[in-house]
């Protein structure tokens, strides 16, 4: 690609950015396939009895993944976006060969350690891709299709498996459902998907005149969105309070609902409700926080999760309520999970982008470890309700700090 053809904009990459979108929903998918089923495989078909064994395959999964995050960061700025995409769909294909193969619990949790590094190269990639292509004026779109994807494909998977399961064994429908789209994925991404350096190149002379083009290091990356700048550490605390709520929903709340007496397709029901209003509510709330700003949806969607964890854990477990929570807990993330990286690209040089979003996906990531963990120990000692209660107030003490640390972000600077 030269430079005389390279643009930024979403109309001027369709193509490109469109395929990005079809990949997203494959690497959704794989993620799908878990969600209504998994947790009930670990009671049903290992014998597990305590709900912290059960969740430590989320455990592996989060760390696995936040480490991927914080390494594909810096490496994407010297291998490149696509190498390290290609490399996140061959990861993939062992995944389901080792959940056909498990004999006991620790081979799916290596599975899910293994999915964890091939969520953090691909989606990580795919989501600085579309940002490398649109340029910073319709950014917060741009992310908001790309989450909507990614997490329809999440929908999609968990509906379709729950529902298949209500028939057929759990299992095999992961087994069957993960290498078909391992197997579709890699070679798509092969043969069609493009690098995007010559994006940042270009934005980062437009934007940045002057600015050494060099990525930052990983302790200056680590530093700045860690703890240093506040725009930047409550993306970063607020990444990882969602997904420890997520983590929770995956791994908790099927269980939850399973011991309420919900059948297999109930719970499936309820699994595809999140992601899917998810999926769909982002793609206007990324647009929205375009023009109205980034914190306000943050710390209001952080405060939305919270009211659906409360319902969810006074509700016993019935499923209206349940799926009334999950309607509000899509709602309340979709406010927060495109808008975050957003934030996060606001705030810094086009070269700095890849480190630092590897960052907060690092701590966003994390999320999932503390919430299997959280919500393991606490459902063992407390109950599900005690549990998903603790969850519900960590989120909403979260939306606080938005409100509190979080300065707004000058979007006319970021714009240019």
């Amino acid at each position: 690609m030269t430079d005389r053809v390279v643009r930024l904009g979403l109309g001027e990459n369709r193509a490109q950015f469109t395929l990005l979108v079809v990949v997203n929903v494959f690497v959704g998918a794989m993620v799908g396939l878990e969600r209504s089923t998994l947790p009930l495989v670990g009671r049903e078909d290992f014998g597990l009895v305590s709900s912290a064994a059960v969740l430590s395959f989320i455990v592996a999964f989060g760390a696995a993944k936040a480490l991927t995050n914080l390494a594909a960061g810096t490496l994407a700025a010297r291998a490149g976006r696509r190498r390290l995409l290609i490399v996140g769909w061959a990861v993939a294909l062992p995944v389901p060969v080792l959940i056909g193969m498990a004999s006991s619990w620790g081979w799916i949790v290596a599975a899910n350690a293994l999915l964890g590094i091939s969520q953090g190269l691909a989606w990580s990639m795919t989501v600085v891709m579309k940002i490398d292509l649109v340029g910073p004026k319709r950014r917060g779109f741009a992310l908001g299709l790309n989450e909507s994807a990614g997490y329809g494909g999440v929908a999609l998977a968990a509906g379709l498996s729950g529902w298949l399961a209500a028939d057929a064994v759990a299992r095999d429908i992961l087994v069957v459902g993960g290498a078909v789209i391992a197997v579709l994925g890699l070679p798509i991404t092969m043969i069609w998907v493009r690098d995007t350096a010559a994006h940042v190149a270009l934005e980062q002379s437009r934007s940045h005149p002057g600015v050494a083009a060099q990525p930052p290091s990983l302790r200056s990356a680590f530093a700045r969105a860690s703890y240093r700048e506040p725009a930047l550490r409550s993306c970063s605390q607020a990444g990882l309070v969602n997904n420890l709520n997520d983590g929770l929903a995956w791994g908790l709340v099927p269980l939850f609902l399973a011991a309420r007496g919900n059948s297999v397709a109930d719970i499936g029901l309820v699994a595809a409700l999140y992601p899917g209003v998810w999926s769909i509510a982002q793609i206007a709330s990324g647009h929205v926080s375009d023009t109205v700003g980034r914190k306000p949806l943050i710390a209001g969607g952080m405060l939305v999760q919270a009211l659906a964890l409360t319902l969810l854990a006074v509700s016993d477990g019935a499923l209206a309520s349940a799926v009334v929570a999950a309607i509000l807990l899509g709602a309340g993330t979709a406010l927060v999970y495109p808008t975050l990286i957003a934030a996060i690209s606001d705030a810094v040089t086009p070269v700095d982008r890849a480190p630092v979003v590897g960052v907060y996906r690092f701590w966003r990531d994390t999320g999932y470890v503390l919430g299997g963990l959280i919500a393991g120990i606490t459902a063992d000692a407390l109950g599900y309700q005690g549990a998903i209660g603790i969850v519900a107030g960590l989120t909403a003490l979260s939306g606080l700090w938005v409100m509190t640390d979080m300065p707004p972000i000058d979007r006319r600077r970021s714009d240019r």
